[in-house]
């Protein structure tokens, strides 16, 4: 499955893990929103979540948006494709580690491929990032869950016994993942 970042350069370059993957070639990062391929979009705003079911429309194409967090609204998800949002996953990342939806692109795009079926995938795009191991590792269970899922409400259900295990810890209405970092 492909990767494409619409790259927005707002963030630190040097913690840019959307960059890395380009220096890594394992991600396309495009400045132009109109140069963005259509495909399954990440969008935290998008009204279903991801699940295999996904893959029935034929798109081999991920696209995340990597920008700050201080600048990620629902109005930067403007690009064509499928929206669908990532379920509770956990940040690895050294700036958000063990929050909830704090995902860098990275995080997100390997998060999104496992739950589509690629694991291997997920891992290999993960190789670079001296964390990157750790996201898999905290996440495995989730992931395996989410992978097993016929469709969006079976992971919306998988991510409500998620919430529901973690308590008053999360607001279940707080901002998603933007695929940021």
């Amino acid at each position: 499955m492909e990767c494409h970042v619409y790259y927005e350069g707002d963030d630190d370059p040097d913690k840019c893990t959307a960059r890395r993957l380009e220096q890594f070639d394992e991600a396309i990062l495009y400045r132009r929103m109109d140069q963005v391929p259509y495909g399954i979009v990440l969008n935290p705003h998008a009204e279903q979540a991801l699940s295999p079911a996904d893959l029935e429309d034929g798109l081999g194409t991920l696209v995340a948006l990597d920008c700050s967090w201080e600048s990620a609204e629902a109005a930067s998800f403007r690009m064509n494709g499928v929206h669908r949002a990532l379920p509770f996953l956990v940040a690895a990342n050294p700036v958000n580690y063990g929050r909830p939806f704090q995902l860098t692109t990275v995080e997100a795009l390997a998060g999104a491929l496992s739950i589509l079926g690629e694991p291997d995938r997920a891992a290999e795009i993960l190789e670079p990032f001296r964390w990157g191991e750790t996201f898999l590792t905290l996440n495995e269970e989730p992931l395996r869950r989410y992978r097993e899922c016929g469709d969006s409400s079976d992971v919306v259900a998988v991510q409500d016994d998620y919430l529901a295990d973690d308590g008053d810890d999360h607001d279940e209405g707080s901002e998603r993942d933007d695929h940021s970092g």
